[in-house]
């Protein structure tokens, strides 16, 4: 039979002092479990009950991640031997302990439905409303775990027919381009150009994601290539708060860039107006990325990715002006009305011989829609745009949590779906984490404010 769990008899701070062990019911404070109980409800209440506790099994699964234990075995053992935490998860005394072949079933129609992402979003909101996180940016990030699956070998390919020679004939050209445009449109969404994207809703985004795991490819801090079979986890996370806004799983040989639109399309419909600025890595620069934050009025924080382009004379590297001397100009402010970037003299111009001559201008003023790649707000190489990128670095310390202490890397089930619910446990751990220890901090510092 299932329980109803009580909130702990002491303070949580107290908790954490008296017995460092019983940290995870502070966790299990910040999450809202009730959408999993329509899961496992009786379609009758007439008939046997049921013999099985599967609250209880639920917060034993969030349990395992918060203590690190490696498998359901090892889970199941501890749940065995340990009375106290059998308690804790929410077991009663005369519940029958469940087997690895029950959690693997309860496992399964958790990732058929699609509570772990609503419980995740309510997460994220009480944290919201808590004061957690507020007005800050959000930084992007694609991080690599491997497949429990094994990896199958690939097809042969079927030798193709020669193409005929020469030109085809009008009416078979016109029939071969239909036929061409037919095949691009019944393409899946991820398969086609990233600009797609901004017309789809983000329901569609979501569901249409591949996550069958397939073989990724990246280069390493060294420059070399190295290949995993598995999958990419995509996250955005807040820089200051550092929490996961939003995350999607996805096959291990997405492009980077095809995951973000979706995270932004996300954002924007459930946390309007909370961020300012959007921060990636070089991976990113696509434009489609640059109008997605455009159309949601966020400053887009990109480093630039040259795909053999020419240098552009009158310009740094940077594309902010230069003089007739190559002296860069100054990146002076940004007009929001207008949307213009405007530039000013550099300062070698004061004591330059041609301050005075008319090849040299005073001021630059340059459209965004010129290149919104090339011209963000605030401008490339500004004291602005670095000090924004270097929030970034928030968003790989979350990165190396997730695989250190909550078990990214432990990817226990085989299939995509269970994969994906194993990332979503994760992410949904490591927020209820957070969660509880900022409320454990806000309580340490009222409490220090009472007895000063």
């Amino acid at each position: 039979m299932s329980i109803i769990r009580q909130p702990s008899l002491f303070d949580m701070h107290e908790l954490y002092e008296l017995e460092p062990t019983h940290h995870f019911e502070a966790v299990f404070s910040t999450i809202d479990l009730n959408p999993f109980w329509n899961l496992f409800d009786k379609p009758k209440k007439v008939g046997a009950p049921r013999e099985l506790n599967y609250g209880a099994m639920v917060y034993s699964l969030i349990a395992r991640m918060v203590e690190r234990i490696v498998t359901i075995k090892d889970l199941i053992k501890r749940l065995k031997r340990d009375p106290v935490f059998r308690y804790d998860c929410g077991f009663l005394h005369s519940d029958q302990i469940p087997s690895e072949a029950s959690y693997s079933r309860m496992i399964t129609v958790i990732s058929e439905s699609n509570v772990m992402t609503h419980i995740h979003d309510e997460l994220i909101l009480l944290a919201i409303n808590e004061g957690h996180i507020s007005d800050e940016n959000i930084a992007f990030v694609a991080t690599h775990f491997e497949a429990r699956d094994r990896a199958q070998a690939s097809k042969k390919k079927e030798k193709q027919t020669p193409k005929k020679r020469g030109r085809k004939p009008k009416v078979e050209r016109e029939q071969w381009l239909k036929e061409k445009q037919a095949a691009e449109n019944a393409r899946p969404i991820y398969e086609k150009e990233i600009v797609h994207q901004l017309s789809e809703s983000v329901e569609t985004l979501y569901k249409e994601a591949p996550i069958e795991p397939k073989w990724g490819i990246k280069k390493n801090s060294d420059g070399k290539n190295t290949f995993w079979f598995g999958y990419k986890g995509h996250l955005a996370v807040s820089t200051k708060s550092q929490y996961i806004l939003t995350g999607i799983m996805t096959s291990g040989n997405l492009n980077d860039g095809k995951a973000a639109i979706p995270l932004l399309k996300k954002i924007d419909r459930d946390l309007p107006a909370l961020f300012t600025a959007g921060l990636f890595d070089a991976g990113y620069d696509y434009e489609p990325i640059y109008q997605q934050l455009t159309n949601q009025n966020l400053q887009a924080v990109i480093p630039y990715n040259q795909r053999n382009e020419r240098e552009v004379v009158g310009y740094d590297e940077h594309f902010a002006p230069t003089c007739v001397r190559e002296h860069s100009y100054r990146y002076d402010s940004f007009d929001q009305k207008y949307k213009t970037l405007k530039y000013t003299r550099p300062k070698e111009c004061t004591v330059c011989p041609l301050r005075l001559d008319s090849l040299c201008q005073m001021t630059f003023k340059i459209r965004q829609s010129t290149d919104i790649r090339k011209y963000t707000h605030p401008a490339r190489g500004s004291k602005k745009w670095n000090e924004l990128y270097k929030e970034r670095t928030a968003v790989e310390r979350v990165n190396a949590y997730l695989k250190e202490f909550f078990g990214l890397n432990n990817v226990r089930h085989r299939t995509g779906k269970k994969a994906r619910l194993h990332f979503q446990l994760v992410t949904l751990v490591y927020n209820a984490s957070k969660l509880a220890a900022d409320r454990i901090r806000l309580e340490m510092e009222q409490h220090s404010l009472k007895t000063a």
